[in-house]
């Protein structure tokens, strides 16, 4: 059970790295210091976004119409954050 809770954290840091270098590019490119339109930019945006976007997606139907701000990044990481720290306190009722 312990590997599997170990192999659950090693998931959580990776969707983490995932969304937080989604939003460091979405900034990135709204204030065009990258570009879209460059091969290896839009390759590793549009693949951030297939795979961000199952996450996103029910997070966003939920949340009200901020007027164009996006807090599902914001929610996903607080939701990660309480989800790695439940893991962590519990695990000693898994071994």
């Amino acid at each position: 059970m312990l590997t599997i809770i170990q192999a659950l954290l090693v998931i959580i840091g990776v969707v983490r790295f995932f969304v937080i270098a989604h939003f460091i590019m979405s900034w990135l490119i709204r204030f065009e210091v990258l570009n879209v339109r460059q091969q290896f930019v839009g390759q590793v945006w549009y693949t951030l976004e297939r795979v961000l976007d199952p996450i996103y997606g029910p997070v966003r139907r939920m949340m009200p119409n901020m007027g164009g701000i996006d807090l599902a990044p914001v929610i996903v990481l607080v939701g990660l954050e309480i989800l790695r720290i439940f893991l962590i306190n519990n695990i000693g009722a898994f071994v």
